[in-house]
């Protein structure tokens, strides 16, 4: 059980960014997603497609 948890866990922080593209409806949230998808295994892939995902280029 507690498996399953870290498991579902870990799937929701791995799409931090993309959700956050999403939710801020960013203008390269396709883009965020295939980098999150592609290298957000690494950290460093991770934290650039965050960073991305938080900048102020969002639709009106």
């Amino acid at each position: 059980m507690a498996l399953a948890v870290l498991c579902i866990i870990g799937f929701i922080a791995y799409w931090v960014p993309t959700i956050a593209a999403n939710s801020n409806r960013h203008r390269n949230r396709a883009a965020i997603g295939m980098l999150n998808l592609f290298l957000g295994w690494t950290l460093f892939g991770w934290v650039v497609a965050l960073i991305w995902a938080d900048t102020d280029n969002c639709e009106n």
